[in-house]
């Protein structure tokens, strides 16, 4: 198969999509620093920018009404650039102290990706959270067996999702191109994005993902109904931001991988 028409690249994003189930450590995070500067957010709100830099992050969830109005309320004047850079400083110093204890693989990364590299396939890695806090992820997730080919971080790039650079670098570090034989994996608006806007195709994930917005504790306890319709209802919002696919669980991708290469091929649809 010519390999322009075949998926040679996977890139993953990490916490809610390989390791983190729910991406908890930065929305534990985030609402600890907003709550210590007298801001309430729910979770809801804390999540809808996930996947983005984390300063970028801060400065969507500044930008809420209600939260500018929490600040001014408290302050007496609106939010600036030396805030965020302020209560990013401390999301880093927190996070750094936590963060490994929530780098665990999620259920299915370890046996998928041993799948996808005997698919020939390169396993690539992009992120919201700068290189130093990688530095706390990374041994940890190496520890349970998920090591990736490489990890671009937005510092390196100088900017992030949804921008396609880091996917790019990500490309270019291993040696992979048409674009068209990459696969973006995450579990996030933001990610979709970051793989659309780079022209590859884009796989949203359900199952221990941050736009699913459930705890594993909660996944495993809500009624099925429930958890079915909640399901039906984020699967939607992947597509409507222009995901290609989406996916229950990360158990799923080698299956789905396999269906883009048919449709490259034009034996899919």
């Amino acid at each position: 198969m010519n390999t322009a028409n075949k998926i040679q690249l996977a890139v993953f994003d990490w916490a809610g999509t390989t390791v983190d189930y729910g991406s908890s450590a930065p929305m534990v995070v985030f609402e600890e620093i907003f709550r210590n500067a007298g801001i309430t957010l729910t979770r809801a709100q804390i999540n809808g920018p996930m996947g983005m830099e984390k300063k970028a992050h801060i400065r969507s969830l500044l930008s809420l009404a209600s939260a500018s109005e929490q600040w001014n309320a408290k302050y007496g004047r609106s939010w600036n650039e030396e805030d965020v850079t302020a209560l990013y400083e401390q999301f880093e110093a927190r996070l750094a102290q936590v963060v490994a204890e929530y780098s665990k693989p999620i259920d299915g990364v370890v046996e998928t990706m041993e799948q996808l590299r005997k698919m020939g396939i390169k396993i690539g890695s992009t992120t919201g959270y700068n290189a130093e806090m990688m530095k706390h992820v990374l041994p940890a997730a190496s520890a349970a067996g998920y090591t990736p080919d490489c990890v671009i971080t937005p510092d390196l790039t100088g900017l992030g999702r949804p921008t396609p650079f880091m996917l790019f670098a990500c490309m270019q570090q291993m040696n992979v191109y048409p674009v068209t034989s990459v696969v973006k994996v995450g579990d996030t608006i933001a990610d979709i994005l970051e793989g659309k806007n780079a022209g590859a195709w884009s796989i949203g994930i359900l199952t221990g993902s941050n736009l699913l917005g459930l705890t594993q504790e909660e996944y495993d306890t809500m009624h099925p109904d429930q958890l079915a319709q909640r399901k039906c209802e984020t699967a939607e919002k992947y597509m409507e931001a222009g995901a290609d696919m989406v996916i229950d669980s990360i158990r799923e991708l080698p299956e789905a991988i396999t269906a883009l290469n048919m449709r490259m091929t034009g034996i899919g649809k």
